[in-house]
């Protein structure tokens, strides 16, 4: 056989190399799934609206496709719950709101995202995990950390967030002027405020959730936080019942008789639409209502509207909630689904939700609009004090979110009657029920 001659060899080891860098280090990521489909099941709300668009970019870029099944929210836990129980479940990607990912995860639904970031092939090293807000990914995706929902050295990560959320103070510009008052910074110049805006205005003073059920707990939870307080303590307690939890009750009712006529009969539609349509001068709950103010379908006060910090009582906490997305453990393309949450959720595709209308869950994407949007230097500013305990997130808290202090907190806002045997006789029946769900048997095991 004759040998290859020096100029051979050359061109032999220039084929090399080329055949090298067309090799697996230069390969298309997403090639190995293009062709493939992901199943997603999000809500029919508008965050996941706007993302249809993103969607269709990844399709676009990856040659995975996608289909969405947006189900109305009240109907898709009982959906995803439903598939996500099967052997071979229809969903590859599910969106939950942050409630429901305890019992995901302790029904051994959800697959645990560590499986994926160990996997170089699927992680972009340009990710940038830490980038998310931390109150949004402890929130929405930690689980098994402090109280089981909690950050802690046991948590797992399941979920990362998208359409997340904390609660920041909106205001009408000139009815605050009108009425001679500076935009709250503290409970103290809130509730001086309250009967002052009324009176000078006659435009309600701060509007509010306080429909009976989960929707008046939810406003009353917005000023717990930052008066201390907590629903349990530690050893799961119930512990709403005392001084911050009954301060917290009595501004609830100092905003229904200051607010728009109709709180009592409020869910988060009507408390939003009673600001966007100008019946109240202030609006303490999601951000989200800052570009529902910019949104001439639904608002009449744009331009008029001003945004500061969540007022600060004994300390600054804020809302966390909204939703978060993962993987089902039934799911058959794990991999896909993987870098379909990815996508949607990199520094690029946070970014593009913004520009689609969405909501940012980075730190670097608002700080990067923040010359574009008047709220975002405010939520940049309340994101460390977003409170990730805000809400006791255990399977039990619709029973408790509902039954308890659903039914309590309109007793509170409707009635004249003192509040603290209404706050005591709630805390008794969350005892109860955390009693008959076995949260004190080791308390009892240990007293023996």
């Amino acid at each position: 056989m004759k040998k290859p001659t020096l100029a051979a060899g050359a061109i032999l080891l220039a084929a090399l190399g080329t055949l090298l860098a067309a090799g697996p280090a230069a390969a298309n990521p997403y090639e190995k799934y293009a062709g493939s489909t992901v199943v997603v099941s999000w809500p029919a709300l508008s965050h996941f609206r706007k993302a249809e668009t993103l969607v269709q970019e990844f399709t676009d870029e990856t040659g995975i496709e996608v289909e969405i099944d947006a189900l109305q929210y009240l109907k898709l836990r009982d959906r995803q719950l439903l598939e996500m129980s099967k052997e071979e479940g229809e969903y590859d990607v599910v969106s939950w709101v942050v409630m429901w990912k305890g019992e995901y995860v302790s029904k051994g639904l959800l697959t645990p995202l560590s499986q994926m970031f160990t996997n170089g092939a699927l992680v972009d090293p340009e990710y940038d995990i830490d980038d998310i807000a931390d109150a949004y990914l402890q929130n929405g995706g930690v689980v098994g950390g402090k109280k089981g929902y909690m950050p802690g050295k046991s948590g797992g990560l399941y979920g990362i967030p998208f359409g997340a959320e904390t609660s920041i103070l909106a205001y009408r510009k000139d009815l605050l002027e009108q009425a001679g008052v500076a935009p709250p910074t503290t409970y103290d110049e809130l509730r001086a405020a309250l009967p002052v805006i009324k009176e000078k205005t006659g435009a309600g003073a701060l509007t509010s959730r306080g429909k009976t059920g989960h929707q008046v707990t939810a406003g009353w939870l917005l000023h717990l936080a930052p008066l201390g307080g907590k629903i349990f303590d530690d050893a799961w307690n119930p512990v709403f019942n005392n001084e911050a939890g009954v301060e917290a009750a009595r501004i609830m009712r100092e905003i229904t008789r200051t607010g728009p006529t109709g709180i009592p009969s409020y869910g988060f539609s009507e408390a939003s639409a009673a600001f966007l349509q100008g019946d109240a001068a202030m609006y303490i709950d999601t951000l989200k209502i800052a570009a529902m103010s910019r949104d001439p379908k639904l608002s009449k006060v744009d331009g008029k509207v001003g945004f500061a910090l969540h007022p600060v009582g004994v300390r600054c906490g804020s809302e966390t909630g909204g939703f978060a997305v993962g993987i089902p453990a039934n799911s058959q393309n794990k991999e896909a689904a993987f870098l379909f949450i990815q996508y949607i959720t990199s520094k690029a595709g946070d970014r593009r939700m913004v520009e689609l209308g969405g909501d940012p869950v980075r730190m670097s994407t608002i700080a990067h609009f923040a010359d574009r949007f008047p709220e975002y230097p405010v939520v940049l500013e309340q994101l460390p004090c977003a409170d990730p305990d805000w809400r006791p997130l255990i399977p039990e808290w619709n029973e408790l979110n509902i039954d308890v202090l659903g039914q309590a907190l309109t007793e509170v806002i409707t009635t004249d009657d003192p509040i603290q045997p209404i706050m005591d006789a709630a805390a008794e029946k969350a005892r109860a029920i955390m009693e008959r769900e076995g949260y004190y048997s080791w308390a009892r095991y240990r007293q023996q």
